[in-house]
This record gives C-alpha cells, structure tokens and sequence, in this order.
C-alpha cells in the first residue's frame, strides 16, 4: 500500500483510476480522459491500444492506494524515462508526463501489445509488482537478459533486442523452456519480479 502526503489543496497526484483505499482529510478525485494527456493523449493511446485510465486526487491530508495487494516500488526520475506497461503503473507525481512509445516484438513476446507507457520528468512513479521487485544494473561490459513475463519497466540509455533460446532441443522436449529473452545493452536499471506472467516467449 502507497500512502501520500499532500500538505495543501494545491498538492495532487495522478493515480489509476480505482486505485484509493482510504483517506483523511480533504480529497476530491477527478477522472482524466487518456492518462491524463488530453485530447492528444486519448487519441494517441486508442491507436496504440496502451490503456490507462487515470484520475487526479487534490486536497490536504493523506491519501492511500493499493491495486490487487501488489509490491510496490518507488521509481525516482531526474529528468529521465521509465519504460512501463501501463498495467504495471500505480501512481505518478502530478510534475511527471505520460505517454507510449513503439516496442514491437518485445511488446508481442510479452504478451502485451506493441505499445508500452512512458513517464518523465522529474518526480516519483509507483510501479506494481506481483512480489517484491528486484533492481538489476546493466553495464557496457555486462549485458542483461529478462524473462518476458519477468520484465516489469526499465530506465535508463538501454537498448533491448529479443533473443530467441530456441534449438533442436526445444523441439526434443529437452529445452529448459526459456524460449525466448529479452536482451539489455548500454547503461541503465532493469526492473524483474520473483513472477512470470503467461507470454508467448514462455510458451515457445
């Protein structure tokens, strides 16, 4: 469970919709259309198929969010990016933008569509995990490979690629029955949980 602070009518934050538990004090909570992005936004994450429905909590007291009894984990941004799935995404601080970028066959292999969600800014993001999150650092000199349903969000200068562990083994029924990886190159933080969710790389 996330418990927020808000010191003033002022103070807000953008949750998913649903999300709140309880409350003390003053709170108003107002849906926004397209994650929060306007008209553009709306547009934009219908193409895609990325849905996130948001709502903006304002007021003065503390207000508290929970989803399904996951882990939940505190992402810091300073001016940089956070790739990650939308269903995966709890709470962001009002200063942080949202939006989707293209992640292709990464995104099928996943079994999530070829959309992903994008914060930045300058703020904290809660992400959602199904057990407690693990922080895995890649390097140039130490590449990373994920399971697909594994993967929860990543940050950082990475570049990632599907590798395939399919042989003629696999087809043997001798394979280890990891079909198929995500690969991490560059320099960032990858974000793993101790669950595989079902994935087409999974079932290979």
């Amino acid at each position: 469970m996330l418990a927020v602070d808000m010191a003033d009518d002022n103070d807000s934050v953008r949750a998913k919709n649903g999300a709140m538990v309880a409350y003390d004090g003053r709170m108003t909570f107002k849906r926004l259309s397209g994650g929060g992005e306007g008209i553009r936004g709306m547009m934009t994450r219908r193409v895609t198929g990325e849905h996130m429905t948001v709502m903006e909590v304002k007021g003065q007291g503390t207000c508290w969010f929970a989803d399904r009894a996951s882990e939940i984990n505190l992402v810091e941004l300073r001016g940089d990016r956070l790739y990650v799935e939308a269903s995966n995404l709890l709470c962001t601080a009002t200063g942080l933008r949202t939006g989707t970028t293209f992640t292709g066959m990464r995104g099928a292999a996943q079994g999530n569509g070829l959309f992903t969600t994008t914060v930045e800014g300058h703020g904290q993001a809660a992400v959602m995990s199904d057990g407690p999150a693990v922080v895995l650092r890649v390097s140039g000199a130490f590449p990373l490979a994920v399971d697909p349903g594994a993967y929860i969000a990543h940050q950082g200068e990475l570049r990632q690629t599907l590798q395939s562990g399919v042989t003629s083994r696999t087809f043997m029924g001798e394979g280890g029955g990891e079909g198929v990886q995500l690969r991490f190159e560059g320099e960032g933080l990858v974000y793993v949980q101790p669950s595989e969710r079902n994935t087409i790389g999974g079932n290979v």
